[in-house]
């Protein structure tokens, strides 16, 4: 399908979607001497032309809310919303009324169901993007769930929110009825529980950039602080207000059941503010801490490789800094970390890293990563190549200030990426390409003290995982040795405070005489998230990619592609299930 830019003659580069870029100009190369001029300049991502020698020029800018060139399936509206009694009482048994249900168009029919394998009699939630239809979500009496393949994932009810001040937001429809039955029309629900919030990106400037207020109403459990984190995140701590349940209320239906509307009505007038000023109390924390109670303390996130994952595992909210000898791979393990915590968790990252300039040397990387293939024509099939960059431009960002290289600006690109994009990890590789601005007067060692205490609160603050590449000083050899010592995190140059400080440290180093690479963790500052130890891996010359090793040496090489591993896998993401059983 042709975009905007191309509709207009314009050839872009095959492949790119974003960045700035030189072409022919459609309009004057055949009056022009030397037709192979690119003197049309085209920066893709704002949609924006201008050539240099004839003077066209203009915009394809999407215009606000209007959606990208992706194609999505469209189900029918049939505007059927007769119910029958037995749907109808059981809405009613959540104080949830027929006059409600019909507002909100909600309907009942068959569906194939595929966790039952047949047709069955569901509710369904339409869902409406300016009075369009554009998906449906199927739910059955004993709550399997379906969307429509192939269809647009946005949020529900959202036509109810455009041009108004402020908005609801829950983590079902369910508990967006019991807010619609209380007078909030203004109310909406995620599509999928706590699963992601890629829905957001083509509809936060339209929808939500102009809210006064928006009241986060998740769950109460873990995936739904969950959700409220990861919301927060994408709308600003500054302008969201917590909503609570109260004790033995896990979400909103249950709530109004309980109490009545009056009751749940006056949870939004009790929401509470965001905390960012610094001062807490026991109550801020509490559903922390009754998860933690309830359910233990939870192991972080794990890349897969057994050997390592039994040592360290992350969490968001955490500064890791990666340490070793230049040539030793400490890059290429981050680049590890990276790919397989976005496959195994959804993580989203973005990178600066200057020294991986120009960037298509550190894609080209993490296609190797992804694909299990070397990174060249002869090993990487066209079909392979589209997908993997498809993944990438969906996953992975990159920040390169034009102007300078100042923590201010890497933070604050970070912020951006963080809100649009829903990005979950950033990668800073290395801390010396950081344009440092030492105040006059202030030993470095306080002044490393002080960044690493900025990149810990940005972390904490927006809920992602920092991983900070630093170079040793120079390593000694051993005594009567060739090869060098294990650099620690206290031989980073300029302060003790790279231990101190940070909350994982991780020191990579290549064995070159038995042809292994030891990844040695040296500090976990939480136990329930791992130990010191050290773990080995064989690194694949063909794809990057590093495999757990034994005392011999003997590997398991893995040249699989991740992304088709993936689809083979993973359950179908138009459906999901969970345990609770309500019958109707």
């Amino acid at each position: 399908m042709k975009t905007a830019l191309e509709k207009l003659g314009i050839h872009l580069p095959y492949g790119r979607t974003d960045g700035k870029v030189k072409v022919i100009c459609p309009k004057c190369c055949d009056q022009r001497q030397n037709r192979l001029d690119r003197a049309l300049s085209v920066d893709i991502g704002k949609g924006l032309y201008n050539c240099h020698y004839c003077g066209w020029s203009g915009s394809v800018r999407k215009r606000k809310g209007e959606k990208s060139d992706k194609v999505y399936k469209r189900p029918e509206w049939h505007n059927n919303t007769t119910l029958s009694d037995r749907l109808v009482k059981w809405f009613e048994a959540r104080r949830i009324s027929q006059y409600t249900l019909k507002k909100m168009r909600i309907s009942e029919g068959e569906e194939f169901m595929p966790q039952k394998g047949k047709k069955c009699n569901t509710v369904q939630f339409n869902y409406f993007v300016d009075d369009r239809l554009v998906n449906v979500k199927y739910r059955t009496g004993d709550k399997c769930f379906k969307l429509v393949s192939g269809a647009e994932l946005v949020v529900w009810n959202i036509d109810a929110i455009k041009g108004q001040p402020e908005c609801i937001v829950t983590e079902g429809e369910i508990d967006a009825l019991s807010f619609i039955e209380c007078g909030f029309d203004h109310t909406v629900s995620v599509p999928n529980g706590a699963n992601g919030t890629e829905y957001l990106d083509n509809y936060l400037e339209a929808y939500f950039d102009d809210k006064e207020t928006i009241f986060i109403a998740s769950d109460n459990d873990s995936k739904g602080i969950a959700l409220r984190n990861n919301l927060i995140a994408r709308f600003g701590a500054e302008r969201c207000r917590i909503v609570s349940y109260g004790e033995g209320c896990k979400d909103a239906n249950e709530h109004l059941v309980k109490y009545g509307q009056h009751s749940l009505a006056a949870r939004i007038r009790e929401a509470e503010d965001v905390k960012i000023d610094g001062v807490y109390g026991l109550n801020d924390f509490a559903d922390d801490l009754d998860n933690l109670y309830l359910n233990g303390m939870p192991k972080g996130h794990t890349i897969g490789h057994p050997n390592f994952d039994a040592l360290c595992s992350f969490e968001t909210g955490r500064l890791a800094i990666v340490t070793g000898i230049p040539g030793h791979g400490k890059s290429e393990f981050v680049d590890e970390i990276t790919v397989l915590l976005n496959m195994r968790y959804g993580m989203k990252f973005a990178y600066f890293s200057p020294e991986n300039h120009p960037t298509a040397y550190l894609l080209s990387k993490l296609t190797s990563k992804l694909t299990g293939k070397r990174f060249d024509k002869a090993h990487l099939n066209r079909m392979e190549y589209t997908q993997a960059k498809e993944y990438l431009n969906k996953n992975f960002s990159f920040i390169y200030p034009s102007d300078n290289f100042t923590l201010d600006e890497i933070l604050g690109k970070a912020q951006y990426l963080i809100r649009r994009r829903g990005v979950k990890g950033l990668v800073i590789d290395p801390y010396n390409k950081i344009e440092h601005q030492i105040p006059p007067g202030m030993p470095e060692t306080n002044y490393i003290s002080m960044i690493l205490d900025r990149l810990i609160a940005f972390a904490q603050k927006n809920d992602i995982l920092i991983l900070l590449v630093a170079h040793p000083r120079k390593m000694q050899k051993k005594q009567g040795e060739m090869t060098f010592e294990v650099p620690t995190l206290y031989d980073i140059n300029g302060s003790a405070n790279f231990y101190n400080k940070t909350d994982y440290g991780i020191a990579v180093y290549r064995d070159f005489a038995n042809d292994r690479v030891e990844v040695y963790v040296q500090k976990v500052k939480f136990r329930h998230l791992g130990e010191c130890g050290s773990a080995s891996f064989r690194y694949n010359i063909n794809n990057g990619r590093y495999v757990p090793c034994n005392d011999e040496g003997s590997a398991d090489w893995d040249n699989d592609n991740y992304l088709t591993r993936k689809e083979r896998e993973q359950q179908p993401a138009d459906f999901f299930t969970t345990d609770e059983s309500v019958p109707f």
